[in-house]
């Protein structure tokens, strides 16, 4: 595992800067989703653009590594992973727990695929680990869901707090991931 207590260049810290910055922007665009999606808000389809945006922005920074085909299937399993997120909390709020059931399987499937791939290409990347990481998100996301829906807005918001923790631990991992693989 990467010794996080060694010091670390100007790049390294711009690297862990970018995912981190990723990784909140993941679950905030998430969070600002479920709160349209749950109060009807105009802005969904701008929130929804946004949110899409995302794995975009993480491939861009897997190029810079892994060349264009790793990138571009990165950038597949992350959006396919938001927009079965997305169809899970429509399920929750139309309350079509059939749907939501098949759903729920297909993310968990999409996190599987997400940590295989992962690691597969980087050898400091473990795939239960990052299996662990993924189910976590995924559990923590859909229970912020139930509870906005249920405007339950206190244990929503200390939910997003778990997120926001679990996100940053992953973009950590990542990072040093990175650095252990190409020394940058």
């Amino acid at each position: 595992m990467y010794n996080q207590n060694r010091s670390k260049s100007p790049s390294q810290i711009m690297l862990i800067n970018e995912l981190r910055k990723l990784w909140e922007q993941h679950i905030m665009w998430t969070r600002s989703f479920i709160i349209s999606t749950a109060a009807n808000l105009g802005d969904l389809e701008l929130v929804t653009n946004r949110l899409l945006q995302n794995p975009i922005d993480f491939s861009n920074v897997f190029r810079k590594f892994y060349g264009d085909v790793k990138a571009d299937i990165f950038k597949e399993l992350l959006t396919k992973h938001l927009q079965i997120g997305a169809d899970l909390v429509n399920a929750t709020k139309q309350g079509d727990s059939e749907k939501a059931s098949d759903s729920r399987t297909k993310w968990y499937k999409n996190a599987d695929e997400i940590s295989k791939f992962l690691a597969t290409i980087n050898p400091y990347w473990n795939e239960e680990r990052w299996k662990s990481f993924m189910y976590d998100h995924l559990k923590m996301t859909e229970n912020e869901a139930k509870e906005r829906l249920n405007r339950n807005f206190k244990e929503d918001i200390k939910l997003y707090d778990d997120i926001e923790n679990e996100a940053l631990k992953m973009a950590d991992y990542m990072a040093h991931g990175f650095m252990e693989q190409f020394g940058s």
